[in-house]
């Protein structure tokens, strides 16, 4: 018998400066580890002024995680320290697994109107894994599958899958689903997820009734849910359109310091170390 998710904690995103003052929101971080294990951070950065973002994020090292960008609007250029270099348009999706170590930089810029949007999303790496070497999936908004319900919602797969409809991203170790959702007005919807996953919901437009609560939910409200089977999602008079992202928990100990996420703390002092003589790069050009 499938047991419904209840609503756990409800989080609103706050304000926050990072690289080199680009303005934006983190839906969770730092200070709720492990509440959201295996994920680390979630960063939004919708914006429709250029100041807000332009100063991008300079070069900087990540070890021990994967980084997962997904933008709706404008571009993130990017390169790093093994030659890499592209951007991440509208619609398209970068997942970044950092590993034993990368030196890389995002510099957004926004489209014609000076629009940007998009998110980051932190996934920790298992401690068999943080060591293993970087590498890239660029994933086209061709390449992400879109479903269409008879009841008019719509799915957009990045990662994981509905049924036999699989997303681009997959040999992901804590077997993640990442999914863009929207749900027409006047729509219940009931989601399957995976019994023991963590699994959390962030709103980006409209509002909605989650898990058969009374309360209405909008923009930029994180919903992290009880374990169960599903969810349900109810609208009235407006659509509500949501991040629903879900992964298997590590729960290994976490030593965590600025883009740098390790087990233990000598394995990140070391990694720091590492930065500061020049060795912190496995992986070359």
């Amino acid at each position: 018998m499938e047991t419904p998710r209840n609503i756990r904690r409800v989080f609103k995103s706050t304000p926050t400066i990072e690289g080199a003052g680009v303005k934006l929101k983190r839906a969770f971080g730092f200070n709720e580890v492990p509440l959201f294990d295996p994920f680390l951070l979630l960063d939004d950065f919708r914006s429709n002024n250029i100041a807000d973002y332009v100063k991008g994020f300079p070069w900087h090292p990540h070890r021990g995680i994967e980084t997962i960008t997904y933008m709706l609007d404008g571009n993130v250029k990017h390169g790093d320290s093994m030659g890499h270099n592209g951007v991440i348009s509208a619609g398209a999706v970068q997942w970044m697994t950092a590993g034993s170590g990368i030196i890389h930089q995002e510099m957004p810029f926004g489209d014609q109107h000076g629009k940007m949007g998009g998110f980051q999303l932190w996934a920790n790496l298992p401690a068999s894994q943080k060591m293993n070497p970087p590498r890239y999936r660029d994933i086209t908004p061709e390449q992400i599958p879109q479903l269409h319900l008879e009841n008019g919602v719509e799915i957009h797969i990045i990662c994981g899958n509905i049924d036999q409809t699989k997303g681009p991203v997959n040999d992901i170790a804590i077997d993640p689903n990442y999914l863009d959702i929207t749900v027409p007005s006047g729509i219940s919807y009931t989601h399957h997820l995976t019994k023991g996953h963590t699994a959390f919901a962030y709103i980006i437009a409209g509002k909605g009734v989650f898990c058969h609560q009374d309360e209405t939910y909008s923009n930029e409200t994180l919903i992290l849910f009880d374990d169960g089977d599903t969810i349900t999602v109810t609208t009235e008079d407006n659509h509500v359109r949501f991040l629903l992202i879900s992964g298997k928990p590590l729960n290994e100990p976490i030593a965590w310091q600025g883009p740098i996420v390790m087990n233990t703390q000598a394995e990140l002092s070391k990694a720091f170390r590492e930065y500061q003589n020049g060795t912190f790069l496995k992986q070359h050009t």
